[in-house]
């Protein structure tokens, strides 16, 4: 007989996102249908989810010039996260503590500052850290050295999957025994001219909607335009169970479930079967069946094809109908590499507050497969026992992430 698997529980959560500070701000503003979306002017009038608030507060110029913005959005949010955990400033076993960080572009702002100064000046000078900046796991550097986290750096690059394969790396890496604490997430910032740019060139952007540029992104909706960018960082305490019962930690949710799949078919087109194949990987990696989960956080770009596809998966994976769903980049916006963690925040935060995250904005439905289901979340749920969050990347790489409560 096998000894039992060792379980793996969620002691601290963080965020940071157009939805304000904090895991708190973003739950609130999920359940008041508050939208982050604003106008914004790089390069011509369009929408995005920026974050307002000051993130290099008590930094000396000195340490924030090894920083691009997206390292500053993680360490803002693993503070957070960590200090929740009730953990020491630096991990006590640095040796059984890891980092598992996701980023679909990374230093897109750094690479930014680097290409103008030498293609605008006369006489160009390239920032000296720029390498350092750009690197994709710079963020997830910081954050070891931030705590001192030696066991391992999983460093995640794989486009709108990054940071859910990071966090899902992690479980199978505390499982494993190679670690006992890691700390997981992703951190996004690309809204500047070259990356808006390059997204509106794909015809994939939401154009600002005339009646409420705050309600552009509609995932779902039958009228539906497109994607809305977002930035932002979430972060996630993981520890065994072991660990965080001996240091008398409180959990709020059991990560359970993990599944990663992989299309093969086409760069940029989802496809069901390899989504279906990541959310039943995810319930049997969590021994649950599909009945078991009471709400799904979708991908939910808010794309043609994509909403369509992913109605067609769930509803393959649940039966139509048969489980509330939502799509919380309506508000937030899509945070590209960051999203799967912020969207696993939320949903852990929907399963500790039973509460279900309505889909926003919602005005034409009925030519949608998914229509009765988006419209069943946005309620109370008390007996909320097991949550999903779903994040389908460009490239074919599918993650399904499955949360239970303790």
């Amino acid at each position: 007989m096998s000894p039992p698997r060792t379980r793996v529980w969620i002691t601290g959560l963080g965020a940071c996102s157009a939805l304000g500070d904090g895991a708190e701000a973003l739950a609130d503003a999920l359940e008041q249908q508050r939208s982050g979306v604003r106008l914004l002017h790089r390069p011509t009038p369009m929408v995005g989810a920026p974050v307002l608030q000051a993130i290099d507060t008590g930094m000396t110029p000195a340490q924030r010039s090894l920083h691009d913005r997206h390292s500053l959005l993680a360490l803002r949010a693993a503070a957070e996260a960590w200090g929740q955990a009730g953990l020491p400033a630096q991990a006590r076993e640095p040796l059984r503590a890891a980092v598992a960080w996701g980023t679909g572009l990374g230093g897109s702002n750094a690479i930014e500052q680097s290409y103008t100064e030498l293609l605008t000046r006369d006489k160009p000078r390239v920032h000296p850290y720029t390498v350092l900046r750009v690197m994709s796991n710079s963020a997830a550097a910081h954050l070891a050295l931030q705590h001192h986290l030696r066991a391992s750096m999983i460093a995640v690059s794989n486009a709108c999957a990054s940071s859910a394969q990071a966090i899902g790396d992690a479980l199978r890496l505390l499982r494993s025994g190679a670690a006992e604490l890691a700390l997981v997430g992703g951190s996004e910032a690309m809204l500047n001219r070259g990356s808006l740019a390059a997204w509106q060139a794909m015809g994939v952007m939401a154009p600002p909607d005339a009646e409420d540029p705050a309600q552009s992104c509609r995932p779902f909706d039958s009228q539906r335009r497109g994607l809305v960018l977002g930035e932002g960082a979430a972060a996630l305490v993981l520890e065994t169970e072991d660990h965080a019962r001996r240091r008398g930690a409180t959990p709020l949710a059991e990560l359970a479930g993990y599944g990663h799949s992989c299309d093969a078919m086409h760069l940029s087109r989802p496809d069901m079967e390899g989504q279906c194949r990541a959310m039943r990987q995810a319930l049997a990696d969590a021994e649950l069946a599909p009945a078991s989960i009471g709400y799904v956080n979708a991908h939910g770009t808010a794309t043609d094809v994509g909403d369509t596809v992913e109605a067609l998966s769930l509803a393959q994976v649940f039966g139509m109908r048969a489980v509330p769903v939502s799509a919380t980049k309506a508000l937030h916006g899509h945070l590209i590499g960051a999203g799967g963690a912020l969207e696993l925040v939320a949903a852990v935060q929907a399963l500790r507050r039973g509460r279900l995250p309505g889909s926003a904005h919602l005005r034409e439905t009925e030519l949608d497969p998914l229509a009765d289901i988006v419209r069943s979340s946005g309620r109370e749920a008390p007996a909320l026992q097991a949550v999903m969050s779903n994040s389908f990347a460009f490239g074919g790489s599918n993650v399904a992430l499955v949360a239970r409560r303790v």
